[in-house]
């Protein structure tokens, strides 16, 4: 029997993961990470609290053969203004990474997957109109959560040269909504206004969070390397999306407004996501599909309609 080291365990994605990692064919052991402990339980479920800067990796890691890396630290850690946090979060993020990579190869983990987000990429008026995975990482200046997803995967991706024997994936996932999902993501697909785009017609793309945790699990069971773009597919235009009130603001105004407001409340996000809706952000998924035989079950309307906002509208 397989042991998996997950880490994140507590967290939203981990939440649909984790029963479809613990109900898979080859019923792994699962070790469980978190800073918090969880409330799934089960004879093959092993929970460790800690912090991924100075827990023992090596003594985590005894008899693990892969890891599925969820862990993240998606909005900042505290209050105040950027200089009390971002050098936190990035210590998280990206030190905390680097430790388990390392940890990893001297433990001989064979297998490595990574939930990396397509807020890498950056939504930029010179991106491709559909993005593969060989475009650059360009994220968001200001954008805590792309700026240190696009560092792990170049530290992931260094690691991964100098690791031939390790199968290390990367999971490009788009926006995830769900019923389990990050409650910000929710909040924005169910909005009930609508900020005035200079495109009303963009294209709007996201993921639903089963879709997601079927990508993980598949790249994982089929010890992937290399990157992959996770999304769901048909996207729709920015206005096919159901809201009550229209506001008389752009993404740019209320990213100014956002900054002002961000020192004293974290349920905003950081700053840098709101320039994400200038521009198109649309993915190819084409290489997890052929390569993972990985298919979306939710489109990006059925997705969206999945959420309370959806099936009431």
């Amino acid at each position: 029997m397989s042991r998996v080291l997950l880490t994140g365990a507590a967290g939203h994605t981990a939440s649909v993961v984790l029963p479809k990692l613990l109900a898979h064919p080859s019923a792994p052991e699962v070790l469980a990470f978190d800073r918090v402990t969880g409330t799934t339980q089960h004879p093959r479920l092993h929970w460790r609290q800690g912090d991924l800067r100075d827990c023992n990796w090596g003594e985590l890691l005894a008899g693990v053969d892969s890891v599925i890396h969820l862990a993240f630290v998606v909005l900042s850690p505290r209050l105040g203004p950027e200089r009390r946090w971002r050098q936190e979060m990035a210590a998280i993020n990206r030190h905390g990474t680097q430790r388990l990579l390392v940890a990893a190869a001297h433990a001989q983990v064979k297998t490595f997957v990574y939930s990396s987000s397509v807020a890498a990429y950056g939504a930029w008026p010179d991106n491709p109109r559909v993005i593969r995975e060989e475009q650059p990482l360009r994220p968001p200046p200001g954008f805590a959560y792309a700026e240190d997803k696009a560092a792990v995967e170049r530290l992931m991706q260094q690691f991964a040269t100098a690791n031939p024997r390790m199968h290390l994936s990367r999971l490009r996932l788009h926006a995830i909504v769900g019923s389990q999902a990050q409650p910000l993501v929710n909040a924005i697909a169910c909005a009930p206004w609508g900020l005035r785009l200079r495109d009303p017609d963009l294209l709007i793309q996201c993921l639903h969070e089963d879709d997601a945790a079927t990508a993980i699990l598949t790249a994982w069971e089929k010890r992937a390397t290399g990157s992959f773009n996770i999304a769901a597919d048909d996207p729709i235009p920015w206005s096919q999306i159901p809201r009550r009130r229209q506001l008389p603001i752009s993404p740019r105004q209320i990213h100014w407004l956002h900054q002002r407001l961000r020192p004293f409340t974290r349920r905003l996000g950081d700053p840098g996501w709101l320039l994400g809706l200038e521009y198109p952000l649309l993915v190819d998924c084409s290489r997890a599909k052929e390569e993972l035989a990985w298919q979306p079950r939710y489109s990006v309307a059925e997705a969206l309609a999945s959420l309370p906002c959806g099936k009431s509208a």
